[in-house]
């Protein structure tokens, strides 16, 4: 079976050394008369990369602003500020500078400044965006794929409550990319990143549509590239072509080319949200985390795709009579991988203790909005479900 697909990817993308250099022309080509410079801390003030953005922008004569302080997993709280400020500014136009949490931030900012009501609206289902002020995005940090996805997360600070919602509103209108920039991620950055871009693409190719070989092919030759490449820059940070290819796979597994004839099943990112909410883990370490234990649970009722993935991913030999085995030992090889680039796969690896009952209730009520949601399209996991799943990566 195939499902209808309508993909839509209007992002432009300027990728390679110096593309810093193409952005103030990318601004003024776009509108923006008045930018909102938004970041997050001093590692783009360090780098030399925001006097860049300034040179740039001073080239073609437009005016800014800059706003940082976008810390991982972005608050709600700072949101509310950057809409202020633009208001107070007369912002057209948020150039984003950084990695997905700038990014989403700016999105939700974006949705914002012409929005009457409270923003948060959008993310508990109040209201739906109906505009949003065009973005563009210098890249620093390959791993949530935000500069070319309709996605925009963003965590409210009472309650600790994280939530996604998405809309072709946000779309970056171009993106740059140059991966000189990552030399400088740390290597639990740099893994947690490459997590985050597996896993989208991941959520997606395990799917009940299975029909779409070329969508599959796409998708496993991404996933053995970041794997690949991921282990080639934990040897040599400064490595251009692996840090490329992950750059570039980060765009391409978020910008929902790898959900065209199938259907994305985020409960695993779903179930973590709760994690990096209640504990402010990073995102892609929650997700190596968790995933292991939700394959392990849903597995036996999609067998062949977890062969599938095993073979041709992982690199398991098929014995064509032991299905139960190829498909553990394609979800223990990749275990495997996470803990040889640093990642944790379970959740007393990633929080370095053991999570209470309590804290596993605390994010099941929240992650099923007090019982009242499912999670996930390939398996539907009800509420209990995704306690078992918790309890499984304890």
């Amino acid at each position: 079976m195939l499902k209808d697909f309508n993909f839509y990817a209007p992002t432009r993308v300027v990728f390679g050394r110096d593309s810093e250099n193409k952005i103030g022309e990318l601004v003024a080509a776009n509108g923006g008369h008045k930018v909102l410079v938004h970041y997050g801390g001093g590692s783009a003030e360090r780098s030399g990369l925001l006097n860049v953005v300034r040179q740039q922008l001073k080239s073609q004569n437009i005016a800014f602003v800059e706003f940082g302080g976008v810390v991982p997993n972005p608050l709600l709280s700072l949101v509310y500020q950057g809409i202020a400020l633009c208001r107070q500014e007369n912002v057209d136009f948020i150039l984003a500078v950084g990695g997905g949490s700038v990014i989403d931030s700016a999105k939700a900012i974006g949705y914002g400044v012409k929005y009457d009501g409270d923003v948060w609206d959008f993310w508990c289902g109040k209201a739906a965006p109906q505009t949003c002020l065009p973005i563009g995005a210098v890249l620093t940090i390959p791993a949530a794929g935000s500069e070319m996805s309709s996605s925009c997360v963003i965590t409210k600070d009472d309650g600790l409550i994280k939530r996604g919602i998405n809309s072709d509103l946000c779309r970056c209108r171009f993106a740059v990319m140059n991966p000189e920039r990552t030399y400088t991620l740390p290597p639990y950055q740099t893994a947690a990143g490459a997590t985050d871009i597996m896993m989208h693409t991941m959520e997606r190719y395990f799917s009940k549509y299975e029909d779409m070989t070329l969508t599959d092919s796409i998708s496993e030759a991404l996933l053995r590239t970041v794997k690949d490449s991921a282990l080639a820059v934990m040897k040599d940070p400064e490595d251009y072509r692996h840090r490329a290819q992950i750059m570039w796979a980060g765009s391409l597994a978020h910008n929902d080319l790898t959900e065209c004839g199938t259907e994305k099943d985020f409960a695993t990112h779903r179930l973590e949200h709760e994690l990096s909410a209640l504990f402010g883990v990073t995102h892609g370490a929650g997700l190596a985390a968790l995933w292991p234990s939700w394959a392990r649970y849903v597995m036996k009722n999609h067998l062949s795709r977890f062969v599938q993935f095993a073979v041709n991913v992982m690199g398991v030999a098929n014995d064509f009579v032991h299905p139960e085995e190829t498909a553990e030992k394609g979800i223990c090889a990749l275990e495997d991988w996470y803990h040889q680039i640093g990642m944790p796969v379970n959740i007393h690896e990633l929080l370095g203790r053991e999570i209470t009952d309590k804290e596993i209730d605390t994010m099941v009520d929240k992650c099923s909005r007090g019982g009242t949601i499912t999670l996930g399209a390939m398996e539907v996991l009800k509420t209990e479900d995704m306690h078992n799943i918790y309890v499984m990566a304890k």
